[in-house]
């Protein structure tokens, strides 16, 4: 019987290199073999390999404390619990027959590690003897370290019913029959990466968008295996040793981090090549033809690797991964349904339009932009420029080009794959959005389904008589899917967050259009999506000195952004022109006409949503509404994010991406990191749009007469976004991705979603110690994990955090506070 004990382990703050713990137990047993003279063997002689006289389990020093843990760490393990080594043993012959016989033994372990203080959410990395280990290869088990844990299963049938210990409270990792061969017949030192959420903001998350979208393979849950010959290969959708392929180690994490996690948007993209909508043709890529597994295994529809487009390259290595194979995505639904997560399918159109394109630019430049927003295809010549057709018939004809002919009848399923009738050349925009409602379809249906989004350069182009022909195309487009997909299914599109409210042409006509109201209206949709990036904040660094005209306490001020969610820019005011903005010059917004201000407000969810809506051509007001019929069908946000960078609140919209002349900063951004201004913006509006929430103001977010519900759906409030390479591999492998870069300062909540800002490793410390904490919103910074190996006042605790950050703590109305 395994003697139970507690061993301290060291303590670490930020990063993931954690603390290493004590080394436990001794070797015994490696014994040399021995050569023996072929010529005196015979059938009869028996040759005794390595084998362990005795085993001395690991022992600590009893009564030791548990480490705590805060985020993310590399924790030293303390063994607990075991058993005596379990004894192999195989015979076998050596040679051709009348060979010696071989007996050889081999060693397993039955062990309990304890980790840390639970409850943990989850275990990523797991080190023996310094080296990682495979987890696809050993039998393990993780307690997270509940209150209510129940005995490990193993500890339970060796000890006795009744007789083993739940270790409740402590987090835990049981290995059966571990092997110990490459250890020298020993336990070896092992080392955990334990991940504790800390803050309780990936609670409150319900729905994540799983990007990237372009990846052949990557979002196949089944390994995808190339051979470069006969028993020679590689797995190309398997970066880490911890689960079985990349997608499911990225959602066992997400899950593990996200117990309330009810809704995934599965990102899948095809690729654009020209801004011009009636030459833009939208098509499925690869990043190589000839890529072993690209050539034998990637299929989209009926085109073949060796058929399909291939992505452009940036400094000799694509720009983009390649569209997802049709296998992969149905598989990937699976998966997630499998998990018990509701599936929205997003179909998304990536721009493939390198630098030096040399092709005619419809918004006037020499060419067009590297690698653009798709929001960009429009109209040639576009909207403002010389000789533009907007407003003309020609303007329908370039966009009826752009979305094609495909029907519903040309997309059938045979041989378990999605075969298109159509013509051949069409790539239009129809093909690409059918093609994905019939792989939904044939994965057996999803919960949701995106039309698209941020179309806003093609939107907003009139035809005729004040007519918008792409608005009318995505109606005609939804009620097809709605066909495919049948009324189970829940239709949106996810309109940008200056697109979603209407439509002022700046032609000087002074018109005003609910242009996308016939989508919004149309029976084929369920809800009104926005892709809401809208500025919560307008920071400046000389604001330090209280000078700044919002009233905001610094950069992440909780109650500043969480009120800007209805105030502010895109609200009460604008700049009318970047001079503008860089003096601070605030334009009202006002109506002087009418009297409707909100009309527009990018940021006016509450009026838009609750009033008739009177489309005004020439600046005069209609005499009968639009088609949509007030507080009649929720609120999505299709995507809501923010880089983690400066003052990423200031413009949540931008991104870091070189090779992209989109690529850039928010205003008045210094370019550094911020994981704190990103995560205080996503906490703004969960708990602004959230009933649960603390603080929650019904006039905010009310409920609908007409359908029972809240203006805006809480449960569908799609965080942008979660990465299905998992952490670290990506962003780390740079020799595999090539977007890892960007990962610094860009939107991925992957890597970031658990860990700890300042002031919630304040206040958990001092939760830990049953003292409350006020407020800890000024505190400023974020670390990765920090761990506390020994019992500490709260004081001893706290102080290095304190010091790390420069926080001035004081004990006010009973509690303790902590600001910068």
């Amino acid at each position: 019987m395994a003697t139970i004990i507690l061993q301290a382990a060291g303590a670490a703050l930020g990063g993931i290199l954690g603390p290493v713990g004590a080394a436990i137990g001794t070797a015994a047993g490696a014994i040399g073999g021995y050569l023996i003279d072929r010529a005196l063997i015979d059938s009869t002689r028996r040759i005794e390999g390595p084998r362990l006289a005795s085993a001395q389990m690991l022992t600590a020093e009893d009564g030791a404390p548990m480490p705590r843990l805060y985020g993310t760490a590399r924790l030293g393990a303390t063994l607990i619990w075991a058993t005596r080594f379990e004894e192999g043993k195989e015979t076998s012959r050596q040679g051709s027959k009348g060979g010696p016989k071989v007996t050889t033994y081999s060693y397993y372990a039955n062990a309990a590690f304890g980790l840390c203080e639970g409850p943990v959410a989850g275990i990523r990395r797991v080190w023996a003897d310094g080296r990682e280990l495979d987890l696809e290869e050993v039998t393990f088990r993780l307690h997270r370290g509940t209150e209510d844990q129940a005995p490990d299963p193993l500890i339970e049938a060796k000890q006795g019913a009744g007789n083993a210990p739940a270790y409740r409270g402590t987090a835990y990792v049981v290995f059966e029959r571990l092997p110990l061969d490459d250890y020298g017949n020993r336990l070896p030192q092992m080392q955990f990466e334990v991940i504790r959420p800390v803050g309780g903001m990936s609670e409150k998350v319900r729905a994540m968008a799983l990007i990237p979208g372009s990846t052949e393979f990557g979002y196949a849950p089944r390994r995808v295996r190339h051979d470069r010959r006969k028993g020679e290969g590689d797995i190309v959708n398997r970066h880490v040793l911890h689960a079985p392929t990349d997608i499911v180690a990225s959602l066992d994490e997400l899950q593990a981090l996200c117990p309330t996690l009810t809704h995934v948007a599965l990102v899948v993209a095809w690729f654009g090549d020209d801004l011009r909508a009636g030459h833009c043709r939208i098509r499925p890529a690869v990043t190589d033809r000839h890529a072993p597994a690209v050539a034998a295994r990637w299929r989209v529809g009926n085109v073949t690797a060796s058929m399909a487009m291939v992505v452009s390259k940036v400094a000799g290595r694509a720009a983009y991964g390649g569209s997802p194979s049709d296998d992969s995505i149905v598989a990937a639904i699976g998966e997630l349904k499998a998990r018990g997560l509701a599936v929205t399918l997003y179909p998304f159109v990536m721009m493939d339009v390198p630098a030096g394109n040399g092709l005619p630019d419809p918004h006037g430049g020499a060419e067009q932009a590297a690698y653009p927003w798709r929001g960009r295809i429009t109209c040639h010549p576009a909207a403002g420029q010389a000789g533009s057709v907007d407003a003309t018939a020609a303007a329908r004809t370039q966009v009826d080009a752009f979305f094609g002919d495909a029907s519903p009848g040309q997309f059938s399923i045979a041989g378990g794959r999605v075969h298109f009738s159509g013509s051949g050349s069409d790539w239009g925009y129809r093909r690409f959005v059918l093609h994905q409602a019939k792989l939904a379809a044939q994965a057996g249906g999803v919960d949701a389904f995106l039309i698209g989004s941020e179309l806003r350069g093609l939107t907003t182009v009139r035809g005729e008589a004040d007519s918008f022909p792409a608005v009318e195309a995505l109606c005609a487009l939804a009620a097809d899917v709605r066909a495919m997909l049948g009324a189970g299914t829940k239709l949106t599109y996810g309109a940008d967050w200056s697109e979603w409210f209407g439509h002022q042409p700046r032609d000087g006509s002074g018109s005003v259009f609910f242009h996308l109201d016939p989508l919004w209206a149309h029976p084929a949709i369920d809800a009104v999506g926005i892709d809401a990036y809208m500025p919560l904040s307008d920071w400046r660094d000389g604001d330090h000195d209280g000078s700044g005209p919002d009233g905001a306490a610094g950069p992440h001020d909780p109650a500043a952004l969480k009120a800007a969610i209805g105030a502010g820019e895109g609200y009460d005011w604008y700049y009318a022109d970047d001079g503008d903005r860089r003096a601070r010059i605030r334009t009202p917004i006002e109506d002087g006409a009418y009297g409707k201000p909100w009309v527009f407000r990018y940021k006016d969810l509450w009026n838009w949503w609750a009033n008739p809506h009177f489309d005004r051509p020439g600046g005069v007001e209609v005499a009968g509404p639009t088609a949509w019929t007030p507080r009649g069908k929720p609120i999505w946000l299709t995507e809501l994010g923010c880089p983690a960078v400066d003052k990423g609140p200031n413009q949540p919209n931008v991104f870091p991406d070189a090779k992209s002349s989109e690529s850039a900063l928010p205003h008045f951004s210094n370019g550094g990191r911020d994981d704190l201004a990103q995560r205080r913006f996503i906490e703004a509006h969960l708990d602004f749009w959230d009933p649960d929430a603390g603080g929650f103001e019904d006039a905010m977010n009310p409920l609908s007469p007409v359908y029972g519900g809240r203006m805006l759906d809480p449960e569908r409030v799609y965080l942008w976004a979660w990465d299905a390479r998992p952490f670290p591999s990506f962003p780390l492998a740079g020799d595999v991705w090539g977007d890892g870069g960007n990962w610094l300062t860009g939107h991925w909540l992957t890597g970031r979603l658990g860990n700890p800002s300042a002031g919630d490793l304040v206040a958990a410390i001092l939760a830990d110690h049953g003292l409350e904490a006020g407020d800890t919103g000024g505190a400023a910074g974020w670390a990765s994990g920090y761990v506390i190996a020994d019992p500490a006042s709260p004081r001893a605790a706290i102080e290095p955090v304190a010091d790390l950050f420069g926080l001035s703590l004081r004990f006010e109305g009973g509690r303790v506070t902590a600001r910068r």
